[in-house]
């Protein structure tokens, strides 16, 4: 089976090499627990291989033998622009890293479709200020998730496509769409993405979500990996766990592996420590 790096080394050798290709992955966290870290390694990561792979090989090591790295990468946002998903970007990884990892990956801001049928002015996130004739513009409910269908549909195809993310449309749902418009969005998704053949990550936090939302969206996806905190006495670990993911969760069963142990790194999001079925 072909496989794409998550660009996580210590996970993608534990599972093969990486995510079958044409998964659509869900990334769900509580707020800080390391699914915005996991993206913005993945994206920098899978980036930095066609960049510079002699950096990549230092920061990652090798690729597994079947793992093929994406044609491109594309990081799409509906509410940043660029300098500020770099800047972010910043703060989790070596900014060495960051510059050569970014240099090629294509930013997609869509604030414009997001944000043109609610109450903010269009001067905070276009380069035009509006005026009367927009009005008749901002009656089209569904543009944001045709927008973001379209632009899936031309840069997928053997590409890593991260997408910051699903919590935004979550926000939107019911103002600008209904929830079953966007869950038969990603079950479409799903489809295509197998005979598109790359892998695309949604982003997403668990805490803007009722349960049977959640489970909604985990039934639309591939595979989920949830990123959770966890206390003991005075202290908090991140911990990672891979809910349901095929070709992937097969392998960590077969090694009675339940749950990561994680922490951040100027190298980004890494595994510390494995926890077994005892």
């Amino acid at each position: 089976m072909k496989r794409l790096p998550f660009g996580v080394s210590r996970l993608d050798r534990m599972i093969g090499g990486g995510v079958p290709a044409g998964s659509v992955v869900l990334l769900a966290g509580e707020a800080g627990a390391g699914a915005r870290e996991f993206c913005y390694t993945a994206t920098a990561m899978n980036g930095l291989a066609r960049a510079d792979p002699d950096r990549f090989e230092r920061y990652y090591g090798d690729l597994e033998a079947e793992t093929t790295l994406p044609d491109a990468v594309h990081y799409v946002s509906f509410t940043d622009e660029r300098g500020a998903i770099v800047d972010e970007m910043r703060y989790v990884l070596d900014d060495d890293l960051v510059d050569a990892g970014m240099a090629d990956v294509s930013v997609v801001d869509l604030g414009e479709a997001y944000f043109q049928v609610t109450p903010v002015p269009t001067a905070w996130y276009a380069d035009r200020t509006s005026d009367i004739t927009d009005l008749g513009d901002r009656t089209d409910r569904r543009d944001v998730l045709e927008t973001i269908g379209d632009y899936l549909t031309e840069h997928a195809a053997d590409n890593l496509v991260v997408i910051d993310s699903v919590s935004d449309l979550v926000a939107a749902a019911d103002e600008q769409f209904g929830w079953a418009d966007l869950t038969v969005l990603l079950k479409g998704l799903k489809r295509a993405a197998h005979r598109w053949g790359g892998v695309i990550l949604l982003v997403v936090n668990t805490d803007v979500l009722e349960p049977t939302e959640y489970g909604r969206l985990k039934e639309a996806t591939d595979g989920t990996l949830s990123f959770e905190w966890e206390s003991g006495g005075s202290e908090r670990a991140r911990t990672l766990v891979v809910e349901q993911f095929r070709g992937v969760l097969s392998r960590l069963e077969d090694e009675d592996i339940v749950r990561f142990e994680t922490e951040i790194r100027d190298s980004g999001f890494d595994i510390s420590n494995v926890r077994k079925i005892r």
